[in-house]
């Protein structure tokens, strides 16, 4: 078995110029598919709540689950380097609240890292956070947590303001402590700028291919996910035609009195 991720491991990744694998998933199974084929990281992400829960943004999702199905997902985990993301309210009230729940998760779960959005406006708490020995990944560009200014998900780093923001906000996480970081729907050369500038990876998803790395959502790139589909996500197999499939030819079996046969029996 290859040896467990680390923070050292994905350093050595960036500074050789070998790209970096990250899947967002929330359950034992997919997990253990993950960590079976070599990814490297997998952020339990809390975009659960609308792929997991069905609910239309993040926002719903509690720390509990965060916490649950980080646990889910370290069961099935054997060499990946797992991130658990700080679900919006976690820690926007204040540095002390920010650090008491960040312990809690990883005492909890046992995670290697936690991931947190946002700028300027979290510096204390990634400092702090480095401080106690706590590995942070930090999120720019569209950052979902904040859906309700922007709206819907949209392209950042267009502006010449905002390129500008996103490069000293990327730095000065870095300088702050973080380990790593997520650029989401950003333009393909600011990120390729960030990238380069910073000496932590940089994890892309739709921000071009001059990332460190990528991550997608595992239902998205298995295509269970149907009615949306982000002009990011790639899909490498119709997994709702083929479950839908199974299930229909299941129900077809069991109906018409084929299914269990002697072989599905006791005697």
């Amino acid at each position: 078995m290859d040896k467990k991720v680390s923070v050292k491991t994905l350093f050595k990744k960036k500074k050789e110029g070998k790209k970096i694998t990250m899947v967002s998933t929330y359950d034992y199974l997919s997990a253990k598919f993950c960590d079976e084929v070599g990814i490297d990281c997998l952020l339990v992400g809390d975009s659960l709540g609308m792929v997991f829960k069905g609910e239309e943004n993040t926002l719903g999702v509690s720390l509990e689950e965060i916490i649950y199905h980080t646990k889910a997902v370290k069961k099935g985990v054997k060499r990946a380097f797992v991130i658990a993301d700080m679900p919006f309210g976690s820690y926007q009230v204040s540095v002390e609240k920010a650090i008491e729940n960040a312990i809690k998760v990883i005492k909890e779960t046992k995670a290697d890292a936690v991931k947190l959005e946002g700028g300027k406006e979290i510096l204390p708490i990634v400092e702090r956070l480095a401080d106690i020995g706590i590995a942070v990944v930090g999120h720019l560009g569209f950052t979902p947590q904040k859906i309700q200014i922007f709206g819907s998900a949209k392209v950042v780093g267009k502006r010449e303001g905002e390129r500008k923001r996103l490069l000293e906000e990327a730095l000065a996480l870095e300088k702050a402590g973080a380990v790593m970081l997520v650029l989401e729907v950003t333009p393909w050369d600011v990120a390729k700028e960030i990238t380069q500038k910073l000496t932590i990876p940089v994890i892309g998803i739709g921000a071009g291919k001059y990332t460190d790395g990528q991550v997608l959502v595992f239902h998205d790139l298995v295509g269970l996910v149907e009615d949306i589909k982000p002009r990011f996500v790639k899909r490498y197999v119709e997994g709702s035609k083929l479950f839908k499939e199974a299930l229909s030819q299941y129900k077809k079996e069991v109906e018409e009195g084929i299914f269990p046969s002697e072989e599905q029996s006791y005697e």
